[in-house]
């Protein structure tokens, strides 16, 4: 039988009435605060049912939700993909053998992680602008977002991999993968799945951070939500409305996450036992590559300088 550890102890019957007590005064706290905001919305005429009728009606959807809605969907998911290659080649580039590579691939990460991402939004807004290009401040907000969010998402590759147990590398260096082998074949994808709910925040970050191209008029969802309050009168109505959504979309990437984090723990886990075995074999000396010529492992990658990377293989 297995202990289970925890973090505390179980609470007692005087523990669990003071937590009882507490949540239903913190919920009276929270009720009380509620109703005070309504009755001062009501005093200015907030809830009055014009407003919100004229926030949600068929030409508010048709020519400022939907669209804006578009827009945010559209950038958010270049930049999602743009930040992933990003990532995963300069977080792999910070973890390579070569000293030139590591210094240039963790330069352009602190870089574009320190600078603020408004900052590069306009910056690139200005120059696609000046330069001709067309739907500059579309542009201006995806190469900012993957730029950033990039630079993150290769910090977390790189923690990733360095959270591993050493076991993973030796065991594939044990059975002569060479070390971008190594990375690219066991170390990354054990990574992805560890740091999958950083990551998945990251990814909700991209699409709130998006709404950020209202500041070099990118008519995405917050803009036109913007526009349509100050044209009806209704911005705090139209406002709200445009939080539902972002809301709407943040929760359902969050559970398309929780189903892709499923499917890669279940596709893991058939391989469980199999890094688990090359990690048995590299504490116990590799097994298989002192079985000798009756393996035929002698005879592999690596056989003539074995026994001087692991001197204590034949003990």
């Amino acid at each position: 039988m297995s202990a289970q550890s925890v973090l505390f102890d179980a609470p007692g019957p005087r523990a669990r009435r003071r937590i009882l007590l507490g949540n239903v005064v913190g919920a009276v706290v929270v009720a009380g605060v509620a109703a005070l905001v309504l009755l001062r919305l009501a005093d200015r005429g907030q809830l009055d049912p014009t407003l919100w009728l004229h926030a949600v009606d068929a030409d508010a959807w048709r020519y400022y939700y939907w669209p804006g809605f578009l827009n945010t969907v559209r950038a958010a998911a270049l930049a999602i993909v743009g930040a992933m290659i990003f990532g995963l080649l300069f977080g792999v580039g910070r973890l390579s053998s070569l000293l030139l590579v590591r210094t240039v691939c963790g330069t352009v990460v602190e870089f574009f992680r320190a600078v603020p991402v408004l900052l590069m939004m306009v910056f690139f807004w200005l120059l696609l602008a000046n330069g001709g290009v067309e739907n500059s401040s579309f542009w201006g907000v995806v190469i900012a977002l993957v730029l950033y969010n990039g630079a993150v998402v290769a910090e977390l590759v790189r923690s990733g991999v360095h959270g591993l147990p050493g076991g993973q590398r030796e065991a594939a260096l044990s059975v002569g993968l060479t070390r971008g082998q190594s990375l690219r074949s066991v170390e990354v994808p054990q990574a992805l799945v560890a740091m999958l709910p950083a990551l998945v925040s990251q990814l909700v970050v991209v699409l709130k951070d998006s709404a950020l191209g209202a500041i070099i008029s990118y008519r995405e969802l917050l803009q036109n939500a913007r526009q349509l309050g100050a044209g009806e009168g209704n911005i705090l109505q139209a406002l709200a409305v445009a939080a539902v959504l972002f809301i709407l979309i943040n929760y359902g990437l969050s559970k398309l996450a929780e189903r892709l984090s499923r499917s890669m723990r279940r596709t893991s886990g058939k391989t469980g036992t199999m890094a688990a075995g090359l990690d048995a074999g590299v504490g116990t000396g590799a097994t298989a590559v002192a079985a000798g010529p009756a393996t035929g492992v002698e005879e592999g990658p690596g056989a003539g300088t074995g026994d001087r990377d692991h001197p204590t293989r034949w003990s």
